[in-house]
Parts: structure tokens; sequence; C-alpha cells
């Protein structure tokens, strides 16, 4: 979803009065509503991977009130497809995917040699057919607001900025001394082939809490385990919020950190948008297809053989593509994107 806000701001860009609705699952609404091009999301009913052909097509009828003249299907399924059929929506833009001949009648075919990357797949789609060159892809820009961000101060009762100690020992700190604040993100919903490992989180964590830094833990409820690690390697020192919030107070919170570093997640694509000093840790995955977009990002991959594998566990049974990576690399990183360094 972060990604497709690439496309929407090109939709801008060539329509600037072009209103854009998106049918999307509800646990997006909170990225979309912090997406100024997108006026409106509309709830699609049906879970990943459930076909639920009559809900597919009522929805389409419903739509038809609607009078849309375009619709851009970002999924290759077919049945993704179906409801811009039965909304009678007049172009209906897509790549070819499942064989959707007829579901679609401005079906493209994917170069996947000339579209290498994930997001210019999505820009491509909103602009004319056989475009010969790759296409300009804009940063994705989440806005925050500042009602929304005290809201979240106020409910976990965070001190996000103040006079920061001088440095010292774990022993002489509180979370609420600290004025500059590190996101984590241990977590990957794919697999743990895209998991850095818990120890090396902790190795950072404990790093940065002893030079005054506070730690925030980000990530969804099966991220607990691996924050709860990382938590008493340093002593209970890290501010957890791993299964604690709402995707949007998670957006929130993370527009107040300095710095974050994270596995190759939605949360990394998240903190790209908030213009946030990151590193993005890559292990299964191809930082060439899905990067982190923005200049501000620094990506550590060790470009090994095996690597991208795309796995989800590693199949030679070493993962060394993440275990390679040293806590050292990335605390260099962020001395880096601190001092402004590229």
């Amino acid at each position: 979803m972060v990604m497709a806000q690439s496309l929407f701001i090109t939709l801008k860009n060539v329509q600037p009065g072009c209103q854009i609705d998106v049918l999307a699952p509800a646990w997006s609404f909170s990225l979309l509503e912090r997406m100024p091009e997108v006026s409106k999301a509309i709830t699609m009913p049906l879970s990943h991977g459930q076909f639920g052909l009559v809900d597919r097509i009522r929805l389409g009828r419903q739509l038809r009130a609607e009078g849309y003249n375009q619709a851009i299907v970002l999924p290759n399924s077919w049945k993704s497809a179906l409801t811009p059929f039965f909304a009678n929506i007049p172009v209906r833009t897509g790549y070819i995917g499942e064989c959707r001949w007829g579901l679609l009648n401005d079906a493209r075919e994917l170069d996947k040699n000339l579209l290498t990357m994930t997001v210019q797949r999505f820009v491509a789609l909103g602009l004319p057919k056989d475009c010969p060159f790759q296409p300009d892809c804009p940063e994705p820009v989440i806005v925050i607001e500042k009602n929304k961000q005290q809201a979240v101060i106020d409910k976990f009762k965070l001190t996000p900025s103040v006079t920061a100690p001088a440095p010292g020992s774990l022993a002489a700190y509180t979370p609420s001394m600290a004025i500059k604040i590190l996101a984590l993100c241990p977590g990957a919903e794919y697999g743990q082939a895209k998991r850095w490992p818990a120890k090396y989180y902790a190795e950072i964590a404990r790093h940065k809490i002893d030079q005054g830094w506070q730690v925030w833990l980000f990530g969804s409820d099966k991220d607990k385990e691996v924050a709860e690690q990382i938590n008493r390697a340093t002593s209970g020192f890290c501010t957890d919020f791993t299964g604690k919030t709402s995707l949007a107070e998670a957006i929130d919170l993370m527009s107040l950190a300095n710095t974050v570093v994270s596995n190759d997640s939605g949360l990394m694509h998240v903190a790209a948008a908030l213009d946030k000093k990151l590193i993005a840790i890559y292990g299964s995955s191809d930082p060439g297809f899905t990067p982190p977009l923005n200049d501000k990002a620094h990506v550590i991959s060790l470009n090994l053989d095996c690597a991208p594998c795309f796995k989800r566990d590693c199949p030679l049974g070493h993962t060394k593509c993440l275990t390679g990576i040293m806590p050292d690399q990335v605390l260099e990183f962020i001395t880096v994107t601190q001092s402004g360094r590229k």
C-alpha cells in the first residue's frame, strides 16, 4: 500500500483534477487517510485469498452508481479483476496476470526486464500503454497530523523530546531522560529468513541506550516474543509497543523517531514514507525489487551467491545472509545518518 502511493501521486501529476478512491482491506485505511491524494477508501469485505464470487459481483454492482471512468487493478489475480468488471467501469487497467483478457480491457503485458521494481510496475499502470522507458517513481509521503501525534504521546505517557543526559551507564538511565529515539522493527511477516537476529538488535539497543537514547520496539502480536528477547537483554530499558498499538498509532509513534532500523517489512516502508533516517536490513529478499523508497535510507545486504532466495526459511539452514551482518555495521550507519553524511 505504501508503494501504491507512488501511483496515486503520479495520477495526480498527470491529471490534477482526478478523484482517486481506493478499494482496500480495512486494516490499510490508517495509511490511506494519511495520503492526501486519496479521496475515499472503500472496504474490500473479503480477506486475502478468499474467492467470494458473489460478494465481488455484489460489490461491483454497488459501485456502478459512483460513475468511475477507470479502474487500475494492482493485484495480478483473476478474482481481483471481477469487481471492476461488474461495476461496468469503462477502462479497466492491469497486467494480464492470471489470463484476465475480457475482465480487463486495458490489459498490459509485464516486461520484467524493463520494470524491475514493484513500484515501477504500479506507476506504469498510471501512464500510457507500452511506455518504452522506466517511469519516474515519486517517493511516498505519509502525512502526520500534530493532533494525532499528540494523542499517542498522551495515551502512552511519553516524553519524546527533552534534554538528553550525559552519556553513561544503563544504571543511571531512565527512558524519560533521552532526547533521541531509535525505533527498532525486528519482525517480518514473511518468515525467519527476513529477520535479523534478536541478539543483534539487542546489541544495537544497549549501545544507543548507553548513549542516552530512547529505544522503541515496533511490531504486531506475532513480534512480541522477539521484542521481549530484546528487552530482557537491555534490562527492560526499551519501550515495547509490539501488539499494543493499532497501525495508525504505530505510524504516529514512528513519526517521532530520529532513526529506524528495520527488517524488510511493511514498517520499513512506512518509515521510508515518513522520511525517517532508515537502516534497512535485507536477507532472503531483494533490495532491488522492493527497496525503501527514500534516498535517506541505507540498505544493508551481503549479496551472497545464495541470495535472494525469497524463502521463508533458509533452505541451506544457516541464514548467513542475515547473521553475517554485524551490529557494528548498523551502528556505523546510525552514526552516518545522524551526522548527515551519506
